[in-house]
Order: structure tokens, then C-alpha cells, then sequence
């Protein structure tokens, strides 16, 4: 009898905010031929998206496979927000129970720390700068799985690219740069203009440096024999800082690549457009480890997805939500994808959205390289300025269908041709929301928890020991107070 084949291992490849601006999307800007290449070597999901467009509560969803709600990682962990409790098991607890060794390279950005205790650590800062070049990442990579002899191993390699700033060059990477006149912005944006091209161009060259660094991480993991035994899933964090994009409940800020190469991809090539999300990563690395789910989790192993076959009972929605992650952008929305149609929520909460704001506002406090200036604000078309002016003062309910409307240029929620279906969205995402124990469901929670916000203004946590937001205490304990699972 044939002995079973060894259980792979498992490597995450997650860049920092970065859409879909690959080759291998059908970018025709885009020099990505390392990402290409993983691409035609294994599935390729072009309806992936995050729960949360911002970089900890994405995280933290793909690390525990839950929501931002469920997991209590609502906000960035710079400004002290964290899980319910700091030991929410989590990929990095799961796998080591099963036997496998668990590593990171790059920055983790949830907390607490100590929820993920993973043996081997290295790069923790966030290296946006990109003083520490590529070749450390690939380097320290090669350390983790050269120390784990026969162990199986799971690692993830957090990279700094595409981050604000858009860094032209870093270590002579890319050699070639993209210029202003080889690229456009996407095309969600709705405007142009010389200084927000000049940015474009080098969110483009951060994309080249990133596949370069792929490249060579995938070069390493072949020289090193591990090629054929390593399950490769490569997923952004979320979409990339333009407006409505990065921070939103928009496509722009949600929607990211997803890549799985290695055993179990049976159609190499092929291209799947299921609705996925991040929070079915923990359930795929699982299934591929060969450990039970548990039942808890929202999310599903892409397994079935990795054989080249249309799969009609595969169904599914996708939720995301935002708070603005940190007081001064404190703003509940939160959104839900039923095939074509998307439902915007946001409930009342007496103010613009400085989450708008960031983008739009020159005033505002937070530094945005590709915010617009006054000159670029006043230079948009009548169509664009009521879009952003949309987007600054929304109504309770927006309803896109992204067949039609991929840009969400279009609500249709006060079209009278689309209330049924406005109806039947509302009424499966409020189901969604009781069936997770979604706190701000109670419209007492989303009150407390704008008012706890507004107080902090002035970011004096940063600087108070041991400081602890009230809601994550409060949040638990009513979801605790809900009998039912989820």
C-alpha cells in the first residue's frame, strides 16, 4: 500500500494595497510577469474580495477566518484596537496543534501579538520607507523553512509594496520605472490629472518592485526543493489608496487579486469567478493541512473551486464594513454582495463621512498623496462631484449592480423598478448581521461607540498605559449575550 503523500506546506503571499493592477487581470500598464507566471500555474479568482479595506481588520479576518465583528478588530492596531480576546484560536494556533510550523515575515499589525505565537518572526516593522530591501524578505524566508527540516510549515511574507508612499525606486527596483504617461488611474476614480498620474506611475513601479521580490521568493522555494509540496495563496490586504478605494465599503477599496498555485490545483491556468473572500483562507490552509474547521467560521475551503469546473452550488455573498479605523474617520458602513447586486449600509449617524473627507478635504488633518487638491476638486464633471458628493453624505441604503456598474457610479436604491430587490438584499443582509452577532445591528451600539470615538479626538490613548477601548468589552459581552452560534 502506498504511503500518503506528506501534507504540504503553506505559504501566504500578502502585498499591501494593491487592486487588481496586474498583468495577469488584464492590466495593460501593469509589468507583472512573476505574478503572471504563479497565475497560469494555478487558479485565478477574479471576484475576491476583503471584509475590511483597511490593513489590521483585514488581517485579523484572514488570520482568525472571521469577520472584523466577530474577531472584535475593528480599527488599526496603531491606535489600539484589537481582537475580543487574546486567544481567538487563529491560523498560527490551529496549525501548530496540527503538527506544522508556523513563521512570519514582515510586519503582523493585530493585536494583541501574543494571540499569534508563531516560532519564527523576522522583519516586524512596516518598512514603508523600503530601507530594508527585498532581498531580506526572500533571505529570511529561506531561514524559516530551512530550519524546519522535516516539519511541514506554514508561512506568511508580508510585503511593504504598494503602501503609500508610492517609492519611484528602492534598491534600484524597478530598473525600468513606470512614467506618468504609461499609466492611468482606475477607472473607479472618475478623474485625472499631471500630479495624480506622477503618483499613479509609481503605485505602478511599487507593483513592479513587489513581483520582482515574488519572483525571487519563488525562485528560492524551487531552488530549495519545496516547489512541488507548497501550497501558494497569493492576496492583497485590500485595494490601494485612491478615492474610493482604500478605507470604503467601494470595489475599489475591496476587491483584490487572489492566486492559489500547488497540490490540489487541478486546472492549471483556469480562472474562477465565485464570490470569495479573505475569511476563506483559514478554512482553505485547514482543509490543505488536513484539520478540522470549525463550524464557527463564515468562510469555506476553496478546494472546490481549484479544479477548472463551474461549480453551481457554490452560491455564496460577501460582507464588508468599515468604522473609518481610527476616531478622527469615524464612520459605520457596512456592505453585502448577493450575486450581482451590492447593498451599501449606512446607518444614521449625523455627519459627513470623513473617510470622504480624507480624500477630498485639503484641509483634513491626515496626510493623503493622492487626495484631491481644491484645483483637481473643482476640475471634475457635474457626474463625478455628485458622485463624491454621494460618497460624503450617502443615504441609509445604496444598491450598485456591479454587472452593469462595476465603477458603482449608479445607485438604484430609489429606483422604483428596483425596490423588490432592494428589499430582498436588505432583508438577507440584516439576516447575515443577526446570524454573526453583528453589534451595530443595535442602533445603541453604534451610538456608544461613535461617542466613545468622538471622545478620543485628540489620540491621548497613544499615550495612556495600558489603554483599552470600552466597546470591545462591551461588543463581546452582547454578542456573548446572543445564544445562538456565529
Amino acid at each position: 500500500m502506498p504511503s500518503p503523500a506528506p501534507r504540504p506546506n503553506i505559504l501566504f503571499l500578502v502585498p499591501e494595497d494593491m487592486g487588481l493592477q496586474l498583468g495577469c487581470y488584464g492590466d495593460p500598464c501593469a509589468r507583472t510577469p512573476n505574478i503572471d507566471l504563479l497565475a497560469s500555474e494555478g487558479v485565478r479568482f477574479t471576484q475576491a474580495t476583503v471584509p475590511y479595506s483597511v490593513c489590521s481588520p483585514s488581517r485579523a479576518c484572514a488570520l482568525t477566518g472571521l469577520y472584523p465583528h466577530q474577531n472584535g478588530h475593528i480599527g488599526l492596531a496603531t491606535h489600539c484596537f484589537e481582537l475580543y480576546r487574546p486567544d481567538t484560536p487563529n491560523i498560527v494556533t490551529h496549525l501548530q496543534s496540527g503538527g506544522y510550523r508556523a513563521g512570519i515575515v514582515g510586519k503582523l499589525h493585530v493585536n494583541p501579538e501574543s494571540a499569534f505565537p508563531f516560532d519564527y518572526a523576522a522583519i516586524p516593522d512596516a518598512n514603508f520607507n523600503r530601507s530594508t530591501p527585498m532581498s531580506e524578505y526572500i533571505s529570511s524566508a529561506r531561514e524559516f523553512w530551512g530550519q524546519s527540516d522535516e516539519q511541514p510549515w506554514y508561512l506568511t511574507v508580508n510585503f511593504p509594496d504598494a503602501h503609500l508612499p508610492f517609492v519611484r525606486q528602492a534598491d534600484g527596483s524597478p530598473a525600468d520605472p513606470h512614467n506618468a504617461d504609461q499609466v492611468a488611474l482606475p477607472d473607479w476614480v472618475g478623474h485625472e490629472s499631471p500630479r495624480l498620474l506622477e503618483e499613479t506611475a509609481n503605485y505602478y513601479n511599487c507593483i513592479s518592485r513587489l513581483d520582482e521580490g515574488i519572483g525571487d521568493l519563488l525562485a528560492a522555494l524551487k531552488a530549495d526543493g519545496h516547489d512541488e509540496n507548497t501550497l501558494i495563496v497569493f492576496m492583497c490586504d485590500h485595494g490601494p489608496q485612491f478615492p474610493r478605494g482604500k478605507g470604503t465599503v467601494y470595489q475599489g477599496g475591496l476587491r483584490v487579486p487572489l492566486i492559489i498555485r500547488g497540490p490540489g490545483v487541478k486546472a492549471p491556468g483556469s480562472v474562477c469567478d465565485e464570490l470569495v473572500s479573505n475569511v476563506d483562507q483559514l478554512p482553505t490552509a485547514l482543509q490543505a493541512a488536513g484539520l478540522p474547521i470549525p463550524e464557527e467560521l463564515p468562510g469555506r475551503p476553496l478546494q472546490p473551486l481549484l479544479g477548472g469546473e463551474a461549480q453551481d452550488d457554490w452560491g455564496g455573498y460577501q460582507f464588508a464594513m468599515t468604522t473609518g479605523s481610527f476616531p478622527n474617520n469615524c464612520f459605520i458602513q457596512e456592505s453585502y454582495r448577493l450575486g450581482p447586486w451590492k447593498l451599501i449600509w449606512s446607518p444614521p449617524q449625523g455627519t459627513i463621512n470623513p473617510i470622504a473627507s480624507s480624500y477630498l478635504d485639503s484641509n483634513h488633518f491626515v496626510t493623503v498623496p493622492t487626495r484631491f487638491t481644491d484645483e483637481e476638486r473643482a476640475a471634475l464633471s457635474p457626474e463625478i462631484e455628485a458622485l463624491y458628493q454621494h460618497w460624503e453624505n450617502p443615504p441609509e441604503y445604496s444598491l450598485y449592480n456591479l454587472e452593469d456598474d462595476p465603477r458603482e457610479w449608479h445607485d438604484l436604491a430609489a429606483d422604483p423598478q428596483h425596490a423588490e430587490t432592494l428589499q430582498r438584499l436588505k432583508d438577507a443582509f440584516h439576516q447575515i448581521q443577526k446570524e454573526t452577532r453583528d453589534p451595530f445591528l443595535d442602533p445603541t451600539n453604534c451610538e456608544a461607540y461613535i461617542t466613545e470615538q468622538i471622545d478620543y479626538l485628540d489620540w491621548r490613548y497613544k499615550t495612556t498605559p495600558d489603554f483599552h477601548w470600552k466597546h470591545v468589552d462591551a461588543f463581546r459581552e452582547w454578542r456573548e449575550a446572543r445564544s445562538h452560534p456565529g
